[in-house]
Order: structure tokens, then C-alpha cells, then sequence
């Protein structure tokens, strides 16, 4: 039996969060458009993201707010698809909304983040609906197994027959998260074509510890405070930090993971704000009978105070305490250096960092500067954001700019 070609002027690999986008503003400037998904749901990571509840953007997304070998990539589909242009998308679909509540102390990167009032396929639902009534056509659980350029067109080969068009996007995302079925078909893509390829690697992830460095934290498991965060390489951030039975986790561990690289330290504030050196001569002063660990659950949790006094060496009369053990005992607290061992990788990554190396794209378009009509978007480019929704909106920003010009 002979298969029938299908031809569309686009195609577009993957029906995530920047597919679907892409798709939708494709299809509403009247092109005929194509969706090929190998999962048998669409938008998983939208389904998952923010607790169920989609956080779909942020406010204060902007250039500094991404990771990339060019930091420069990014300025001009974040500026031309803002933020605010996706909000306004929202409220026409009438989805309720809101801005997560944030503690007043608390970093920069913990404002802005908005969420659904309701359920994250309602975001879904939208780029869906949109694109089904502009004509889109979806085909899911879609397995690819050749992707060719013959003259102007793409010829794309599938289990569900052959497509064909004179423009193709890939959206297929990155590593993370395999389990809903992250897969690394956009880099096979890149390497067919000869892109250079930044390496990937996890990014927005709990980091682990070494056995010796587990075993003294291991009581700590479930403790949760804000503390500041800094690595090696630059990156500060004042969010909540938790502990866990393989290291820590929390959103300030979670943004300097993107960061952090193996063998690096990071310095981790646990009580910013507080000069604990000076705290602790007042108290020493003042009340000079009181043991460490006593003085120490003023400012800190029970079993964190025990920690720091414990691993100290000095849980003592603080009075017998000199102004040099005052101050290593002050920095185990504002200023504690620990190298993790790893990070719980891909399975638990909130993103890919690396991908297709943004000097192979056109920053207006997307589109394969070496091969006419190839395109890249969202998590498989090399353009990586913080926590907080900037990802989606990389995402929706790197959509509209390629649908746009497809």
C-alpha cells in the first residue's frame, strides 16, 4: 500500500510548551501547520510544572536573567514577546491568575513568578484550542526515524507516514525529565546537520553530597530555611534552601545548580542579614553561662543550632570561647563552604542547560543561519533561565520568533 505524502508549509517536532506556541502563531498567520509528538499527551512539562498549577511567566524575565555562551542571544525575541504579551494572552482567555507571594527579604529572582488560579491544562488548553482553530493538525505518538533536506523541502519519515515541508522547527526540549519523556532527538537533529552543539547538562537541580559529608547531614533531612547562595563562578541567591537525605535542594540550591560546575565549591549563607560574629560577642558579654548550641537555636532550627555547635568543636560555656573560635563558629554559619559531589541529574532537573549553540541561529528568527528553513526553539538552544517561569517564557519569547518567520 503507498503511502501519500503529507505536505504543510511547516512542520514542527515536538508539542510542548514552545510547539504548541510556535504552532499557534505559525497557523494564525495563515500557514498551514503541522505538529509531530512522540508522547501520547501534549504539553507535559506545562502539565507539571509549579506544583500542577503552571508558572507560566515572569515578570521580571530580562537578558540577565538567562544563561547562555552568548548572553546577548536572547535580547531580541525576549523584547519583541514579552512577558506582558503573554499575560495578556491569558486574561483574553479569561484563565485566572496570580503572582506568588514572597517573602519581603527575599532575592529578586522570587518575584514576578505567576501562576494559574487553576489547573496547568488550562495553559494547555489555550495553545491547543488556538492552534486546532487556526488549522493545525496534531499527530500524536509520532516516532520519527529519518529527517532529510531534499532541495528547498524537508522530508520528515514517521510511523504515521511520510511528511513533507519547506520549513521545519524543531521543539523537542532537552534531557530533563525523562520520565515524561524527554528524549535527545533535537541534538541528533543538531548533529545531523554539523551545529555545534554546547554540551548539555542538568540545570535547576537538587545538588548531592560525598558519604563523609552525608553522613553529618543526614539528621538534617526535611530542614528548611532562607539562606543566600553563591558559587565560584558568579550567581547570588537569597531563597529558601532544604535540606535533604542526598544533599540539598530548595530553590537557592535549584538556581545555583545552573551554576555550580563538579568540583567547584559554594558558599552558603544560613542566616543572611546576621552578623553572627558580632551576635555572639553581645551574647558572650551578656550572658556569659550560656552553652553554644543554646545560644545558636536563638537564630537557627533546633537541630541545624546542634549541628553547627556539634561540628564546631565547641559546644561550651560560650565565656570560654575566644574571639578566633567566635569566628569560625560565625562562619560555619554566614559563611559555610561545601563542594557537592554531583547533582541528582536529569531524572530530578527542572532543565537543560547547553544545546544548540546559539551561533548557529539567527537571534530574530530561530532559523539555522547554514541551513535555510531549519529552525530551533526553547530548551534545545543554548539559552537557559532561572527558576520562576523565565524558562516558559524563553519558550514562548523563541516560539513567536520563529513562528513569525516560518
Amino acid at each position: 500500500m503507498m503511502h501519500v505524502m503529507k505536505q504543510s508549509d511547516v512542520i514542527i517536532v515536538g508539542a510542548g510548551a514552545a510547539g504548541l506556541m510556535c504552532a499557534r502563531e505559525a497557523a494564525l498567520r495563515g500557514k498551514h501547520v503541522t505538529v509531530l509528538e512522540h508522547s501520547a499527551r501534549m504539553g507535559e512539562k506545562i502539565r507539571i510544572s509549579g506544583g500542577g498549577r503552571c508558572n507560566f511567566t515572569n515578570l521580571y524575565a530580562r537578558p540577565e536573567t538567562f544563561l547562555s555562551q552568548n548572553p546577548h542571544f536572547c535580547k531580541s525575541a525576549l523584547s519583541r514577546y514579552t512577558a506582558q504579551d503573554f499575560l495578556d494572552l491569558v486574561k483574553a482567555h479569561h484563565i485566572g491568575w496570580h503572582e506568588k507571594p514572597y517573602e519581603d527579604n527575599a532575592h529578586q529572582s522570587a518575584k514576578g513568578q505567576l501562576f494559574c488560579d487553576d489547573k496547568a491544562f488550562l495553559i494547555i488548553d489555550m495553545l491547543r484550542n488556538d492552534a486546532q482553530q487556526a488549522g493545525v493538525k496534531f499527530h500524536l505518538e509520532t516516532d520519527i526515524s529519518n529527517i532529510e533536506k531534499d532541495g528547498d523541502f524537508f522530508i520528515v519519515t514517521t510511523n504515521k507516514g511520510d511528511f513533507k515541508s519547506a520549513a521545519l522547527v524543531i521543539a523537542s526540549g532537552g534531557l530533563s525529565i525523562p520520565k515524561i519523556g524527554a528524549s535527545p532527538f533535537g541534538y541528533k537533529v543538531a548533529a545531523q546537520f554539523e551545529l555545534s552543539i554546547i554540551p548539555p547538562r542538568a540545570g535547576l537541580v537538587p545538588l548531592t553530597f560525598a558519604d563523609s559529608l552525608l553522613a553529618q547531614t543526614k539528621e538534617l533531612s526535611g530542614i528548611g530555611l532562607q539562606a543566600e547562595v553563591k558559587s565560584e563562578k558568579g550567581g547570588t541567591f537569597t531563597e529558601g534552601l532544604l535540606f535533604t537525605h542526598r544533599g540539598l535542594s530548595g530553590p537557592s540550591i535549584l538556581q545555583i545548580s545552573s551554576y555550580w560546575r563538579e568540583g567547584e565549591e559554594i558558599t552558603v549563607n544560613l542566616l543572611p542579614g546576621q552578623d553572627m560574629f558580632e551576635a555572639l560577642r553581645l551574647v558572650r558579654r551578656e550572658k556569659p553561662k550560656q552553652k553554644l548550641h543554646n545560644i545558636l537555636c536563638a537564630y537557627l532550627p533546633k537541630k541545624l543550632a546542634v549541628f553547627v555547635a556539634e561540628t564546631s568543636g565547641h559546644d561550651v560555656t560560650i565565656a570560654d570561647l575566644s574571639d578566633k573560635k567566635l569566628r569560625a563558629i560565625a562562619n560555619s554559619i554566614n559563611d559555610w563552604h561545601i563542594k557537592p559531589q554531583g547533582s541528582e541529574g536529569y531524572r530530578t532537573a527542572e532543565v537543560t542547560l547547553g544545546g544548540v549553540d546559539t551561533g548557529e541561529l539567527s537571534s530574530k528568527t530561530m532559523e539555522v543561519k547554514k541551513v535555510p528553513g531549519l529552525y530551533f526553539i526553547g530548551e534545545i538552544v543554548d539559552v537557559t533561565g532561572h527558576l520562576g517561569g523565565h524558562n516558559f517564557q524563553w519558550a514562548w519569547s523563541s516560539a513567536v520568533a520563529a513562528g513569525q518567520a516560518v
